[in-house]
């Protein structure tokens, strides 16, 4: 239950979160376009910018406009922009895959290898492909499950550059190897590859060397959720969930600023942490709570203060998102809508289930861990849904009723893309059909 102080806290920062939203809506209009080209989306944070979608879904779903079912495994997502639909995936586990496909057919346009999957005897045993790629310009940065962060060419799979950050850093990844999508930022390309010399690393972007390295305190292992930025304390930062906790490094030295312990109980950290303005949302799915904490300065680096640390809050590995002060996201029984300022539950609903969670036009996609796609009301005032399906000819789960539909969905120039294992499925969620 929420403290008095914890209360007041939420009302003091409501109407801060309320305008640094406003602000960032405005900005974010302007500058970011249709394409869906890195993990969550253009901003990591789960929204899409489109508009003109479906606002409600046929009992059998949005139209089906094409399928691969010959993928190779994998847990990760897409990212699409340019005409091309982009996943990593694996064959065996020797050869982990980057493949290209064309958006209007699905037709496979290239392929490249570029290591292997890593930690093969892990238990329970998930071995595959894990990450999303990040498309920057002509080029598209994968980070692969052993390790390996390469840079090919978005149009031919040419690679340009890799680098393995076991071999090179001395990584640790946790026990279900690294499941980490990389993320560009301006001239660096930025993964955790763990252990006790780069809890972070930054690498230049055009050839793969080495800017900076994060040597976090007690060397722990990598967790399995990727970065994101935060501008706070005055100064630009990197945000990731480790093996142990939650850290802010600086963004242009790799300096740790602060860390946060609070939801890193369990085994597997495995949400990417959600900021906005000052503030971090951080959970995991096997302490079933979350935090909301303030990045605020402290000398010469930043100190973590702890806003609350509720139950009941958006927890499972897909991920929450914030749409005009209202946090969406989904518990292991089902869908929930709560205040972000105080984390107060306004609704739930356990009909869906666990899921993947985005934003576009309005309304919510949830990727259910069952394989279903469900289309709800973005609304703090009760839960409606607006659709649920099926897709056609899911394919088997060799390893039980334990492995799920973990893939996040995308949505990206009007067609909405669902990954499960091997098989890619494309729908067309316009609301208006325009000419291609």
């Amino acid at each position: 239950m929420y403290s008095i102080a914890r209360r007041a806290a939420g009302d003091n920062i409501t109407m801060t979160l309320r305008i640094r939203f406003t602000l960032c809506f405005a900005i974010a209009v302007v500058a970011i376009g249709a394409d869906w080209p890195q993990w969550r989306g253009p901003a990591r944070d789960g929204i899409s910018r489109e508009t003109g979608l479906l606002q409600q879904w046929p009992a059998s779903g949005p139209k089906l406009v094409w399928r691969v079912q010959d993928g190779g495994d994998g847990y990760g997502a897409v990212a699409a922009a340019g005409g091309r639909v982009y996943m990593v995936s694996n064959r065996g586990l020797e050869d982990e895959v980057v493949q290209a496909f064309s958006v209007e057919d699905g037709k496979r346009l290239w392929s490249a290898r570029i290591g292997k999957v890593g930690n093969p005897d892990q238990a329970p045993a998930y071995p595959s492909a894990r990450s999303t790629p990040t498309l920057d310009g002509d080029a598209v940065y994968v980070f692969g499950s052993d390790g390996d962060l390469a840079c090919l060419d978005a149009a031919s799979g040419k690679i340009r550059w890799n680098r393995n950050v076991r071999a090179q850093l001395k990584g640790e990844p946790g026990k279900w190897a690294y499941a980490e999508s990389p993320m560009v930022d301006g001239d660096a390309v930025v993964v955790s590859p763990g252990g006790p010399e780069a809890g972070l690393a930054a690498f230049r972007k055009r050839d793969g060397e080495l800017i900076w390295k994060s040597a976090i305190p007690g060397g722990e292992a990598a967790g399995y959720a990727s970065v994101v930025p935060l501008e706070a304390a005055g100064r630009k930062q990197y945000v990731q969930f480790l093996a142990k906790g939650v850290v802010g490094v600086d963004a242009k030295s790799g300096r740790l600023l602060w860390r946060y312990d609070d939801t890193s109980k369990g085994p597997a950290n495995i949400p990417t942490a959600l900021a906005h303005g000052e503030f971090v949302y951080t959970t995991a799915r096997s302490m079933g709570a979350a935090s909301l904490i303030r990045v605020e300065p402290a000398g010469e680096g930043a100190s973590a203060k702890q806003m609350y640390f509720e139950r009941g809050l958006p927890s499972t590995i897909g991920g929450a998102v914030l749409w005009k002060d209202v946090l969406y996201g989904t518990t292991s029984e089902g869908l929930v809508a709560a205040d972000f300022a105080t984390g107060k539950v306004l609704w739930k609903d356990e009909t869906l289930g666990a899921g993947s969670v985005l934003y576009a036009a309005n309304r919510l996609y949830v990727h259910c861990e069952d394989g279903d796609i469900a289309l709800v009301d973005a609304a703090p005032d009760a839960f409606r849904q607006r659709g649920r399906f099926t897709p056609p000819d899911p394919p088997k789960h060799p390893r039980g009723a334990r492995e799920k539909a973990w893939a996040y969905p995308v949505v990206a120039d009007g067609r909405l893309y669902v990954r499960d294992l091997g098989t890619l499925w494309c729908y067309d969620v316009r609301a208006t059909r325009r000419a291609r």
